[in-house]
Order: structure tokens, then C-alpha cells, then sequence
């Protein structure tokens, strides 16, 4: 299957990539690696859940959270090279806006790994990561993803 047919299968919508908030661009090329901007749950119209993990947020709601921020990962990778490009994803980094007690943040960003892997499968979905602790993210978001992608140019 391809990862259009698997997002078809997961019942899933890619959405047009959000506009930068900021001075910068939503992705860059460097070789062949896609680098994709620090993406939220944000949707047009709706902001991502604000608030903080082990706080306002449980550990279920900051998954979905970080699943539909890796949704818009995945947007702004099929608006830069389309999804049947990438060969196979290099990094992906997630920061959790968690209590100075919380310390799940592995399990929160497994929900965006878990998503890549599902649209992507094993070998192609596999990547390194890093799950960090923040006290603040961009409009109180309590997940922020960023990716980089191996593609086909």
C-alpha cells in the first residue's frame, strides 16, 4: 500500500499545510532530506488543545495531540515532495509542555511515531527521535513536532 491508500484506510484527511506564524518557511531541502517546521494540532479555525500535560491535559488527550500534529507533518511533507517520495523518515523530534513533575514524554510523542509508522509501515516509517520537556510552546500547544525525511527529488 502506498501511504495515501494507509491514510485512506485510516480514515484520514492530509490538511493543507498551516501558514507560518513567523519568519520562516514551513520546509527546507538540504541534499535530500525534507526538514519540516515545528508543527502542532492546529487546524484552520481551530487552535491546538492549550494547556499543560499531567496539569489540564492527560497523557490521552497530549497523544491525540501529538497524532494530529504529525498529521500536519505529513501535510507540509506532501505539499513540499508528496508523501510517495519520502524513502524513509530520519528524525523526528517532539516537545511536550508537561509539569515539572511529568516525565511521560515518550508516550506522548509515540503517538505521532506511532502514526508515521502506520502510514509509512516499518522500514520506511522508522526513525530516530528525541522527546523533550518544555515549559512553554507557541499559542499554549501542549505538543510540537518537527520531522526530517529522506525523499526522492
Amino acid at each position: 500500500m502506498t501511504p495515501r491508500e494507509r491514510l485512506t484506510a485510516l480514515g484520514l484527511q492530509l490538511p493543507a499545510p498551516p501558514p507560518p506564524k513567523g519568519a520562516y518557511i514551513p520546509s527546507r531541502w538540504c541534499g535530500d532530506q525534507l526538514w519540516i517546521s515545528g508543527a502542532t494540532a492546529r487546524r484552520p479555525g481551530a487552535p491546538s488543545l492549550r494547556g499543560v500535560v499531567g496539569a489540564d491535559v492527560t497523557v490521552g488527550q497530549a497523544v491525540e495531540q501529538a497524532r494530529l500534529a504529525a498529521l500536519n507533518l505529513l501535510g507540509a511533507v506532501e505539499a513540499a515532495a508528496g508523501l510517495d517520495a519520502v524513502r524513509g523518515l530520519v528524525h523526528l523530534r517532539g516537545y511536550v509542555r508537561g509539569t515539572t513533575e511529568f516525565d511521560a514524554h515518550p508516550s506522548v510523542i509515540d503517538g505521532a511515531s506511532q502514526l508515521m509508522l502506520e502510514v509509512f509501515g516499518a522500514d520506511c516509517g522508522a526513525h530516530a527521535r528525541t522527546a523533550i520537556g518544555v515549559a512553554s510552546l507557541p499559542g499554549g500547544a501542549c505538543v510540537e513536532l518537527e520531522l526530517v525525511a529522506a525523499v526522492d527529488r
